[in-house]
């Protein structure tokens, strides 16, 4: 995930049934084995008589998504600066699961063209990538000089997909800042990088905008000031002591919802530039992408409804409600109060409408109970919901666990999220720009066992099967994402897992070998 990899929020682990913990904390087990070698493949024809390309809206855009940090690799390539994540990893990189970093990844800087073909014999319309701002603007600032060699890899890119027929679906920021600002200023806790990321954001409408119509300014930024700010497993890994002594320096009580309140200004001044220099020349449509569980009340008791709906306020209106009403949720305002930074006039009114379309990044469910007595020392962006999470009652699971103890399997929360979103803000358009499942790096397996993953085949099904339930239900949902193309540089976890269509053979030259999931996907979606 981007999700995108370990990134929904992957600070959450199994609490205990009995409900002890009034927060969840960060996951440092990671995957139980979800892959059965023994298990006959499923044909690529499951599923694909009552469910196909057919079966949604003329116009409905597939497609498959990926981030820099995550593939790329060529980490300090042909001029390229380091990020934020270049740091983290190289200097701590205890904090990785694997110990690994994503110097080399996927190497999809040399093999661009291998990854735009997979895409386009899966019979995909799109591909969601990222740009890496260290690698067109190594300085983080325009003003201190543009790398061309990094404009001319995206260019490469760019032109490589349009070339196939695959429309490029780009996202401005998917956690990787430049390591440059964060050494200046403190990167998203200074309101100084707002007017840096509106210059970025510039820099890419100016070089790429003739041919990118589908523009996505941040990937889940409550993800990134979690796990960055609170918890400290994330770039730039700040976080208060009493969560982790061994992070950088932070206030979990404070800058998660700095680092928020800075990300939601810079994408309200990147949208407001792009639509009155470039949206009517470009004619592209520009959002953001927002993640969030679905919360199932763990009793029909009021307070765990009320829990329910302060923990979607806390993941999911943290943003969306200020791009909606111009302010932050009550619930938020309420619980969090002078920590939480206040819009001011002119603020709010740019904020209010400055999506065309919402990106959201779903994954999975959780049970969720009140917590009659919040913690009120230790404060963290984590425990002021007041709600308590588990994945289990009653001694049985939400759904099947995947590979990562966080994930998992409930279909008929992508549903249940996308019809709320439809109720509470207006039916926008919707683009599903993130939805997958992952599976234990088992390096004892073979290669025929490694790319047979039925499990994924189910979990696309499923939960497309309740894409079309919410149409179905008047929810505008225009575009739906696999996550992800490649195997990958999975965040805190490393390598540990794979949430590929395509299996990555790290140890001979990061070679590709679509899994079955893959030649699923390209049945499904045969015209």
């Amino acid at each position: 995930m981007g999700f995108q990899g370990y990134f929904l929020f992957l600070g959450l682990i199994v609490l205990t049934s009995s409900l002890s913990s009034s927060e969840a904390h960060p996951a440092r087990t990671y995957a139980r084995v979800s892959v059965d070698p023994s298990a006959k493949p499923l044909t690529p024809s499951y599923g694909i008589a009552t469910l196909n390309r057919t079966s949604f809206p003329k116009g409905f855009v597939f497609g498959t998504a990926s981030s820099a940090y995550q593939i790329e690799g060529g980490w300090n390539a042909d001029g390229k600066g380091p990020s934020i994540w270049d740091t983290f990893t190289h200097k701590y990189p205890e904090k990785i699961a694997d110990r690994s970093n994503g110097d080399v990844a996927c190497d999809s800087y040399h093999k661009y063209k291998e990854d735009v073909a997979l895409i386009k014999n899966m019979n995909m319309d799109a591909y969601r990538f990222s740009i890496s701002w260290a690698r067109v603007l190594p300085r983080g600032k325009v003003s201190r000089g543009v790398n061309e060699e990094g404009i001319k890899y995206y260019n490469n890119l760019i032109n490589e997909l349009l070339s196939k027929g695959l429309q490029p679906f780009v996202t401005l920021f998917h956690f990787d800042s430049p390591q440059a600002l964060e050494d200046e200023y403190g990167g998203f806790l200074s309101r100084r990088i707002v007017y840096d990321f509106r210059d970025y954001a510039e820099l890419c409408y100016k070089r790429f905008g003739d041919r990118v119509k589908h523009w996505i300014t941040f990937n889940e930024p409550s993800s990134f000031n979690k796990f960055g700010y609170d918890y400290g497993t994330f770039a730039p890994g700040r976080c208060s002591p009493w969560r982790n002594p061994n992070c950088t320096g932070g206030d979990s009580s404070t800058e998660p919802y700095i680092g928020e309140h800075n990300q939601l200004l810079a994408h309200a001044l990147a949208v407001k530039l792009y639509r009155e220099k470039y949206q009517k020349l470009q004619k592209g449509n520009i959002g953001v992408t927002l993640s969030s569980y679905w919360y199932v009340p763990y009793s029909n008791s009021t307070a765990d409804y009320r829990a329910a709906r302060r923990s979607l306020d806390f993941a999911l209106g943290w943003y969306l409600e200020p791009l909606t009403s111009g302010d932050y949720p009550r619930n938020m305002r309420s619980i969090v109060g002078k920590r939480l930074p206040k819009f001011s006039t002119i603020e709010s009114k740019m904020l209010k409408g400055s999506c065309d379309f919402i990106g959201l990044n779903y994954y999975t469910s959780t049970y969720v109970a009140n917590n009659p007595s919040p913690n009120t020392v230790n404060l963290s962006y984590s425990t002021d919901s007041h709600a308590i999470l588990t994945f289990e009652r009653d001694g049985q699971l939400i759904g099947a666990q995947a590979g990562s103890v966080w994930l998992h399997v409930y279909p008929r929360g992508i549903r249940d999220l996308l019809v709320y979103v439809k109720r509470k803000y207006n039916n926008p358009i919707i683009y599903i720009t993130e939805n997958g499942i992952d599976e234990l790096n088992n390096a004892t397996l073979s290669l025929k066992e490694s790319i047979t993953d039925n499990f994924r085949i189910r979990f696309f099904y499923q939960h497309l099967t309740y894409v079309r339930i919410a149409i179905e239900e008047g929810v505008n949902v225009m575009a739906y994402f696999a996550w992800s193309m490649l195997d990958n540089f999975e965040w805190a976890t490393g390598y540990n897992v794979r949430f590929g269509l395509t299996f990555v053979d790290y140890q001979n030259g990061q070679k590709r070998y679509p899994k079955h999931s893959a030649e699923w996907v390209k049945v499904f979606l045969k015209k």
